[in-house]
């Protein structure tokens, strides 16, 4: 299954661009031959600029040029290289956390199984408690939901043969039928939600990020109180995605 590509994709796609001019030039680049190089217009460069400042990626020397930064240096070593990206995501989780006022999650589809590999949760915006493994809750999840609604029809049928679609809740779906059809139907791009079909109390959104041939997707949590806020939430969760895809990309 092939996603059509999200607005987070088209800037991380820009944002590697303009890393890969920054990286050459060891003297720095100013915004002005990096909008030439890059063909990123002034419209977008600023805001994409002060993102990979605030992520660490670039720094601005003194004559206002722009440098490679700690964070571009870190992830492009060999060595020590998995745990400056776990690092990276771990900040980039924070911010994405504070500014949907959520719990947030990074998920992946890996050797078959749902891993929620990171997440960062806080006093007022507390993790979903894990009372079912996320391995074995797919149907259930809205990240579990996101991951198998990336695979093909074959990838989706073939987690289902493995895990019993066992009845968390009076919401959850245990149809594989209802579920296989709830997957083909759902936009590509549009959020993944759980109303509480795994957790009584609890509400869950998720939304794919497009990392090379990797399926993964960010979600949040928020508690059954606060359901009116999971859409705008899981909207501002996706307009923020960008720095977590670069992380990956890198």
């Amino acid at each position: 299954m092939k996603l059509e590509p999200t607005a987070p994709y088209h800037s991380a796609q820009d944002a590697l661009r303009v890393l890969e001019t920054v990286a050459r030039q060891t003297t720095g680049v100013t915004d002005a031959e990096l909008a030439r190089h890059t063909g990123v217009g002034p419209d977008r460069l600023p805001s994409l600029l002060r993102m990979l400042r605030r992520e660490g990626y670039v720094e601005q020397i003194a004559e206002g040029a722009y440098v490679a930064g700690a964070a571009l240096a870190r992830l492009g070593s060999a060595h020590h290289r998995e745990e400056a990206l776990r690092d990276q995501l771990q900040r980039a989780l924070g911010r994405l956390r504070d500014s949907v006022g959520a719990a947030v999650y990074i998920s992946r589809y890996l050797d078959g199984e749902v891993r929620v590999t990171q997440y960062a949760d806080g006093p007022t915006t507390p993790a979903v408690n894990e009372w079912v493994d996320f391995r074995y809750s797919a149907h259930a999840t809205a990240v579990g939901k996101s991951l198998l609604g990336q695979l093909d029809h074959n990838g989706r049928r073939d987690h289902l043969a493995r895990h019993k679609m066992a009845r968390l809740t009076s919401r959850t779906i245990t149809s594989d039928r209802l579920l296989l059809s709830r997957l083909e139907a759902q936009p590509p791009t549009a959020p993944v939600l759980d109303l509480q079909e795994y957790a009584v109390g609890t509400v869950c959104a998720a939304v794919p990020i497009t990392a090379g041939s990797a399926v993964g997707c960010l979600a949040l949590s928020l508690p059954v109180e606060q359901t009116h806020r999971l859409r705008q939430a899981a909207d501002t969760l996706n307009r923020n995605a960008t720095p977590v895809l670069i992380s990956l990309a890198i």
